[in-house]
């Protein structure tokens, strides 16, 4: 089969071309202004990429069109693929339908920690020779590639029954399907990682999100588990709107049923219900990768890896790409990305750096509002509370329609003050290059490329 795909770049969309590479499909894609790293790791896979949105590509005569939600009403290609009848589906019923169908769905849902949870449980299998298929919004070390389709039969076909473990998103399918993407994915292992108010360009409050995890925990077999964190309130308010299956929880702090943690993020014991089953010793940060790691250890339990050596797998565990990823030093000035886009993120980010360099060390969180709810402004008074680790805060504010020096002046944003803005990127290094002295360390934040900040850094602090 010859499919198309609209949107091809993007992180998920780009795993689905992947799959279906994998799978013997012929793949071809288009995307506004393809580009990389996706567009490399597509080419490299022989599939043949076309810029921008053009009604020239209906000659292409794919079998089907899959469509991102990138792509909206009014856009060329789209319209004249409804004008001519042609066939169209989105990018998780495509997976749902080619890949999913028969296996062991283990699903991983949450605000945040999804993209590490996912490639840390995918590790985990990996490490007990289940051979998981996958597909991660990022690069998990480990694998080096974002998907694929793990074990199969004799015809590349999934087989039946094998683990798949994918990145759930709460997010829209697609503009002619308004429901999370999740829902297409009928797991039987389901991971509520947290749940916070977010994507506000879509959902009106947390109500509505948590309604849509309702709708999730309603396709959970009754053999199926919930691994669920218990200290989210909003997670408890979603299972006392109806839970059908089995539920593991994590990160209690009293000796309750289900997973906990005993000691520093860095080397800590497994505890379930109080029982002593593993420990774990690596080189992640912060509490949050350590309720990512419980969460993890409780989903493969369901697919029969013991703790103990779920446990084993996770000090071997290499974190993902842009996951307070060492980018360089430079005169004794040490610089990280990360993905942190979300107030919570910026602050787990920030607050697990804090534990390793300890109070002497200076943090400078250079950062950019870049995903659709911070762009809205909606967080905006949050981001103090998220930058209390950071000695000084930079801020890019192109883009924004809100103003981001008064909502950092709580920091101080006089002379003298912690936290700063910048209009471009040039200007941001400037402004850092300024600050910086040896010993520190930079953390440059954001869902997006930020303008190579990360390099031009590195070679203005030469």
């Amino acid at each position: 089969m010859h499919i198309h795909i609209l949107g091809i770049c993007g992180t998920f969309m780009g795993g689905v071309a992947a799959l279906a590479r994998e799978a013997g499909h012929r793949v071809t894609g288009c995307d506004a202004g393809v580009y990389p790293p996706m567009s490399d790791q597509l080419r490299a896979l022989g599939i043949d990429l076309i810029e921008g949105y053009g009604v020239d590509q209906l000659a292409l005569q794919p079998d089907l069109f899959v469509i991102g939600n990138v792509v909206s009403r009014g856009n060329p290609l789209m319209e004249a693929i409804l004008d001519a009848g042609l066939p169209y589906t989105s990018g998780p019923q495509w997976l749902s339908e080619n890949v999913l169908q028969g296996r062991h769905v283990l699903a991983v849902a949450g605000t945040h920690g999804k993209t590490t949870t996912t490639s840390m449980l995918t590790w985990i299998l990996e490490f007990a020779g289940q051979q998981p298929g996958f597909l991660v919004g990022g690069v998990p070390e480990n694998f080096g590639v974002s998907a694929r389709l793990g074990h199969t039969d004799a015809a590349t076909r999934p087989a039946t029954g094998h683990p798949f473990v994918i990145e759930a998103d709460e997010y829209d399918t697609a503009f002619f399907d308004k429901r999370s993407k999740f829902v297409h994915y009928r797991p039987r292992t389901a991971i509520l990682n947290n749940l916070e108010f977010d994507h506000a360009d879509i959902f009106a409050d947390l109500a509505a999100i948590e309604t849509q995890f309702h709708h999730l925990v309603r396709t959970v077999p009754a053999s199926g588990r919930l691994v669920v964190n218990a200290r989210e309130e909003a997670l408890s308010r979603v299972l006392e709107r109806g839970c059908w299956s089995d539920v593991a929880r994590f990160g209690e702090r009293r000796d309750a049923p289900g997973f906990r943690a005993r000691g520093e993020p860095h080397a800590f014991d497994v505890l379930k219900t109080g029982v002593l089953v593993g420990r774990v010793e690596w080189a992640l940060l912060g509490e949050h990768n350590q309720l990512n790691a419980l969460a993890a250890i409780a989903a493969a339990e369901h697919v029969g890896v013991t703790p103990q050596q779920a446990c084993e797998a996770l000090g071997q565990f290499a974190n993902v790409k842009r996951r307070l990823e060492l980018k360089g030093e430079v005169r004794g000035i040490t610089v990280y990305d990360d993905f942190a886009h979300h107030p919570t993120a910026i602050r787990t980010t920030l607050d697990g750096l804090r534990r390793r360099v300890g109070q002497g060390a200076r943090i400078l969180a250079a950062f950019e509002p870049r995903s659709n709810t911070m762009k809205l402004g909606t967080m905006k008074a949050q981001l103090p509370w998220a930058l209390e680790s950071a000695d000084l805060a930079f801020c890019h504010t192109a883009g924004l329609d809100w103003d981001a020096a008064a909502a950092l002046a709580p920091l101080g944003t006089g002379p003298g003050g912690r936290a700063h803005t910048a209009p471009d990127v040039e200007r941001l290094v400037a402004q850092v290059v300024q600050a910086a002295q040896p010993g520190d360390h930079i953390v440059c934040m954001s869902n997006g490329a930020f303008g190579g900040v990360h390099e031009r850094l590195l070679r203005a602090l030469e």
